[in-house]
């Protein structure tokens, strides 16, 4: 059955939701981190040239093929290739990848349900140490029960929401859903203003620091470099689908703008909520699950009424990650309504039966199969999920999309500028082929070289 192709009813909807799609868990449990880590503003300095010279081009590719082609990852090769051409088979490990990357981001996105919902209701000790703190953590994850639950219920939330449809379902909810986040963020870094402990957060975040470049400056470069690609999502999809629902009326350079904005703000202000409170409390920051898990949950707990504002913080962080849920989701839904011709309910509950099934092994992988070491010791299933979708889907996909609109036999890149320049706004230059085509696809292959090094613990030197 044909649905009518329906378009945002907002330009707010419409950069909320795409940036919705690219704020997840790494802007928290990251990118504050690696600042701190390299350089404070000098790091956020580099990481700002790679989001210019890398993140917005590559946002701008995708929302042009979706706008151009009114269709989701399923069909936005077929409309827009020429005929006799091969690049649509590229759409089913693109389209794989959705599904793989959310067998396992539900799990995770269950652990920020668990610990708002244990923070809300007032079961977190007081003064918890953090030893105490991380056996906490240690013991959901070896409770597969808890886990399949608590993810089975944000992925059956963000599936309801994607089967209302796009302007009643998507735009109504997750819009006042990033609208909260943004308040509650900003809300809680006024707070960390209070805090004893808030100049010296600020201090080892964003205070110059040359020395900490001295002796790992290409570790510096190639987190920024990373960090720039990685945090906005492309290479799967799930930008281009919310190109395709867009309107002609800006151009698209500045809506790219807009999304790695805000993505960006939210990321540095999660370390305006993040070290102050960690210092004012004596707790060494980690990166990772440790930091929200073990080093918030310990500084929550000490603080007063830290049950307010751990709920709070983790009500922020299910935002974050059930933002992303519903971004993908509603791309699987219309490639499942574009491939197979059936109604939304119907790809909704069909797709909501096969996350469940996906996300057994990875619930798993954390307990009854955690001796299973894929890519080596200290790794499980959900870290081999991780690497097909960070390591080869997204870097892949992105370089894909690149050289397909810089080929004759692709998009071409005559449409790619007249699509991108439709509408009012800051226009993208025609003379920017040679560096899309050789410049910004070498840099995705060096993402993805240096990728594999890093996974595999291969040294060049």
């Amino acid at each position: 059955m044909n649905e009518k192709r329906e378009q945002f009813k907002t330009r707010l909807g419409f950069i909320l939701i795409a940036a919705g799609c690219a704020v997840g868990i790494g802007n928290v449990w990251r990118f504050p981190y690696i600042t701190g880590q390299y350089g404070g503003a000098i790091f956020v300095l580099i990481y700002l040239f790679f989001l210019i010279a890398m993140g917005i081009p590559l946002l701008t590719v995708e929302l042009a093929i979706g706008r151009a082609s009114r269709s989701s990852i399923a069909k936005c090769y077929e409309k827009l290739e020429e005929p006799g051409t091969k690049w649509h088979v590229n759409k089913w490990w693109q389209l794989a990848g959705n599904y793989i990357l959310m067998s396992f981001y539900g799990i995770i996105t269950g652990w920020m349900l668990y610990y708002f919902l244990k923070f809300a209701f007032g079961t977190v000790e007081s003064n918890l140490p953090k030893d105490v703190a991380l056996e906490g953590f240690i013991s959901l994850l070896a409770d597969p029960v808890t886990l399949y639950m608590c993810m089975a219920a944000v992925v059956a939330f963000s599936f309801m929401i994607v089967a209302l449809g796009l302007v009643k379902g998507v735009e109504r909810y997750t819009k006042p859903l990033m609208m909260m986040l943004i308040i509650l963020l900003v809300f809680m870094a006024v707070r960390s203003c209070t805090m004893s402990g808030f100049a010296d957060g600020i201090s080892f975040y964003l205070k110059p620091d040359l020395s900490k470049l001295e002796n790992n400056f290409g570790e510096a470069i190639w987190a920024a470099m990373g960090q720039a690609f990685f945090t906005l999502s492309t290479g799967m999809g799930g930008i281009a689908i919310f190109g395709s629902y867009m309107s002609n009326r800006h151009r698209l350079l500045n809506e790219a703008v807009f999304i790695a904005g805000l993505d960006t703000a939210i990321a540095l202000l999660s370390g305006f909520v993040i070290f102050p409170a960690c210092f004012t409390y004596g707790i060494n920051p980690d990166a990772g699950p440790n930091l929200l898990f073990v080093s918030m949950t310990t500084v929550f707990s000490n603080m007063y009424l830290g049950s307010m504002w751990g709920s709070l913080f983790f009500l922020f962080m299910l935002i974050a990650a059930v933002s992303t849920l519903i971004a993908v989701f509603e791309n699987i839904i219309a490639a499942n309504l574009e491939m197979f011709n059936i109604k939304r309910k119907k790809a909704v509950l069909v797709n909501f039966l096969i996350i469940l099934v996906l996300a057994i092994l990875p619930v798993l992988g954390f307990n009854v199969l955690s001796n299973v070491s894929i890519l080596g010791n200290g790794t499980g299933i959900t870290d081999f999920c991780d690497f097909l979708i960070s390591s080869n889907v997204l870097p892949i996909g992105s370089l894909v999309f690149v050289l397909f609109i810089t080929s004759k036999r692709g998009m071409k890149w005559e449409r790619y500028i007249k699509e991108c320049n439709t509408g009012v706004g800051y226009r993208i230059s025609e003379k920017l082929f040679v560096y899309y085509r050789y410049i910004l696809t070498t840099a995705i292959a060096v993402i993805l070289f240096i990728g594999y090094l890093k996974v595999f613990n291969i040294s060049l030197f």
